[in-house]
């Protein structure tokens, strides 16, 4: 592929398909743009990115269904054709079921003598560049049937492929893939972004994301507001020149059972990393002695029991608790010690709960204004009483019934990472599969515990923690590559990416 200019930036807002809906209707109604003009600028969207990203491609192959996406499609086709580009739109519908301003799009098509083929099964595609103009952001159920063969056409045909809003076959709001999903090079998304864009299985299918807000006005955009939108990063305050560590937070992380030390001392360590004054570790007697060697930075405490937690709890700003906690005597003993702490609750000090203290909190069924639970997928249906392919068929709502549920700040990991409040969800892109290694929750849950204790509040930490966990680990892709990625090559780059 040529080298490109750089990729616009993205709207920070993203919405439901019901919002929307409403932004065109606004739109129509109120501003006099007619459903066929957004059809036509959607259009023209398309075939703009289409002719930046593969300038050389002269064979275009259109997919069409039947509704609004069809039309964009076609317009796509005439587009195409002006510029004596060879074109062939394959229709997976009878065209007869075209109608509205799909149908006038199809016509305007016909009219320059366009060449429309029925769909086939497994029939040859012969073209540069693919546009995906099936199915839109309205699908409500699995695809099956001609569309799932074209779908499959499209992904087997190993062709560049642009899609039309949303890739065919993924849920616009909950990003999962109904059954079958066109693998998309890059999407372009009208008016505004779609929420199931941004999370689940949508990094798999959606490539690279452009947006074209097709000039509807600020006015409309202000009628329906938006309590989702993306993270982007937040530069912390500076430092005073006569600052000292004790302005900077005691971040207290206990676990590291047996077997389990390694997480105790990532957590710790990332904490540093980010910035934490000062970090303490409560683990096993026989692991204390030796979590910090090569990081004597860290205060490594053996604790036998919960009554030995007092005055390191006296001590900490924030709290840690769960990585390499286990599921021992000792790990439950020291978790029911810790949320019945009246130093702690009545105290207000804020904790993060992670991994294993998860799954104990699971079976206790506590609400608390000021922590932050940063489960995975399968701790986060642990916490909801449900299977994980239930969280993942929808992370929206999944995530903001565990902060219903638990109060606090819900942070719920995966592709697409979702920060929600009592009053609004975020989502997070940065990061890569090279995540996909043992230790990197425990460093996420250090970064977030350092931030809480330089003073962000538990929406901002958790919201810029995640954030800069996954830049970090993008940073560190680029000089171990992907495969074998360690949660210990991050330290490096997230003093880099605080910075």
């Amino acid at each position: 592929m040529p080298n490109l200019p750089a990729k616009p930036k993205l709207p920070t807002k993203i919405y439901t398909v019901v919002q929307i809906k409403a932004l065109e209707r606004i739109a129509i109604q109120e501003c006099g743009i007619t459903g066929l003009e957004l059809m036509k600028r959607a259009g023209s969207a398309v075939f703009l990115r289409l002719r930046e990203n593969w300038p050389d491609a002269m064979r275009i192959a259109v997919f069409c269904g039947a509704g609004n996406n069809a039309g964009d499609g076609y317009i796509v086709a005439t587009l195409a054709l002006q510029a004596d580009l060879s074109v062939t739109v394959y229709s997976a519908v009878s065209c007869e079921k075209l109608n509205g301003d799909a149908l006038l799009a199809y016509q305007a098509y016909c009219a320059l003598q366009g060449h429309v083929e029925p769909f086939q099964p497994e029939q040859p595609i012969a073209a540069d560049v693919i546009v995906d103009a099936l199915l839109g952001t309205g699908l409500n159920k699995p695809v099956i049937g001609i569309m799932a063969q074209a779908i499959e056409n499209i992904n087997n045909s190993q062709i560049p492929v642009i899609a039309v809003d949303v890739p065919s076959g993924l849920n616009a709001d909950t990003g999962a893939v109904m059954g079958y999903a066109v693998a998309a090079d890059c999407t372009v998304t009208f008016i505004g972004l779609k929420q199931g864009l941004f999370t689940g299985q949508a990094a798999d299918y959606c490539g690279d994301i452009f947006h074209d807000g097709l000039a509807v006005p600020n006015a409309v955009f202000e009628q329906v507001p938006s309590v989702t939108y993306r993270v982007t990063g937040a530069q912390l305050p500076p430092r005073s020149k006569c600052s000292h560590k004790g302005h900077y937070g005691h971040v207290l992380v206990i676990g590291g059972d047996q077997g389990y030390s390694g997480a105790a001392r990532l957590a710790g360590e990332a904490a540093l990393r980010v910035g934490a004054g000062l970090v303490s570790i409560a683990t096993r007697p026989e692991h204390a002695s030796l979590m910090n060697v090569g990081r004597p930075e860290l205060m490594c405490h053996g604790i036998d029991t919960a009554n030995q937690l007092a005055k390191l709890l006296d001590k900490a700003s924030v709290i840690v608790v769960g990585p390499g906690l286990g599921r021992s005597a000792w790990a439950k003993e020291l978790f029911i010690a810790l949320v019945n702490a009246t130093n702690v609750l009545d105290a207000r000090k804020p904790l993060i709960v992670d991994a294993d203290a998860l799954y104990l909190l699971a079976n206790a069924r506590i609400k608390h204004a000021d922590w932050i639970l940063t489960p995975h997928p399968g701790e986060a249906a642990r916490l909801l009483h449900i299977s994980t392919p239930e969280i993942e068929q929808d992370r929206f709502s999944a995530v903001t019934a565990i902060q219903a549920r638990y109060d606090g700040i819900a942070v719920l990991k995966g592709s697409g990472t979702l920060i929600a409040s009592s009053h609004d969800i975020a989502v997070s892109n940065t990061g890569n599969p090279g995540m996909a290694s043992g230790g990197m929750g425990d460093v996420l849950s250090g970064i977030i515990g350092g931030l809480v204790a330089q003073g962000l509040t538990l929406k901002e930490a958790a919201q810029q923690g995640v954030y800069l966990h996954g830049l970090a680990a993008d940073k560190a892709r680029e000089h171990y590559g992907e495969r074998g990625l360690l949660a210990s090559d991050l330290m490096f780059f997230i003093s880099q990416v605080v910075a």
